[in-house]
C-alpha cells in the first residue's frame, strides 16, 4: 500500500479531488486529502485564483507542510493538480523519506541545491497548457534531472489545464482515463 498525499488545485477541494482520492483508495492506496482552503472551493478558476492570492503562496505552503508532516515518516508519495502539484513538488524536493511525486497541470520553480536520489516523478499536463509553456517545461525537466529526480512527462494535446476535473470546462475524458491509467501504475511500482 502506497502513502499518498493529494494537494488540491487553486479551485479548492472540490468534487473532483475526492474522486480521484476513491479511485486510489480503491487501488489500494492510503490516501490523504488536505484542505487547505479551509472549506472554500471555486466553480471557475479565476475564483480560486483569487482564494490562492487572498491566502497567500507562503501560507499554503506552510499549510501543505503542515498537512504532510504526520505521514512524512512511511514515506509519502506527493502528489497534486495544478497549483497542488506546485505545492507537493515544492514539498516532495524538501522531504528525504518522499517515495515518489505526481503532477498533475503544474510544476514549480526548483531551487539550485535542490537534491534528491532517483525520485520517481511524473508529470500529466495539457498540451498547449498556458500555464506550462513548452520552453517553462524544457527548462523544468532540466532542473529536475540535474536535481537527480527520475522524471517522465506526459502531454495531452488539445485537453484543457484542468482536464482531470469532470466539473470543469476544461474536461476531456480521454486524457484524464489515461492520466489515470498511467498514475496506477506509477503507484504499482513504488509499493
Amino acid at each position: 500500500m502506497t502513502e499518498i498525499i493529494l494537494f488540491h488545485s487553486a479551485c479548492g477541494p472540490r468534487p473532483a479531488v475526492e474522486e480521484a482520492a476513491g479511485r486510489l483508495r480503491a487501488a489500494g492506496h492510503r490516501v490523504h486529502v488536505p484542505d487547505l482552503y479551509g472549506g472554500r472551493t471555486a466553480a471557475t478558476l479565476e475564483e480560486g485564483l483569487e482564494i490562492r492570492e487572498e491566502i497567500g503562496r507562503d501560507e499554503l505552503l506552510r499549510r501543505a507542510v503542515a498537512a504532510a508532516a504526520p505521514y512524512s515518516d512511511a514515506g509519502l508519495v506527493y502528489m497534486g493538480f495544478s497549483m497542488g502539484g506546485s505545492l507537493a513538488q515544492t514539498v516532495a524536493l524538501g522531504d528525504e523519506r518522499a517515495r515518489g511525486l505526481v503532477l498533475l497541470h503544474g510544476t514549480a520553480d526548483i531551487a539550485e541545491d535542490a537534491s534528491v536520489d532517483d525520485l520517481p516523478v511524473q508529470l500529466h499536463v495539457a498540451d498547449p497548457d498556458p500555464f506550462e509553456t513548452h520552453d517553462w517545461l524544457t527548462a523544468w525537466y532540466l532542473r529536475m534531472r540535474r536535481a537527480g529526480a527520475d522524471v517522465e512527462v506526459f502531454r495531452y494535446p488539445g485537453a484543457g489545464h484542468l482536464y482531470t476535473d469532470p466539473g470543469l470546462p476544461d474536461w476531456d475524458a480521454g486524457a484524464a482515463e489515461e492520466t489515470w491509467r498511467l498514475v496506477e501504475a506509477f503507484l504499482s511500482l513504488e509499493e
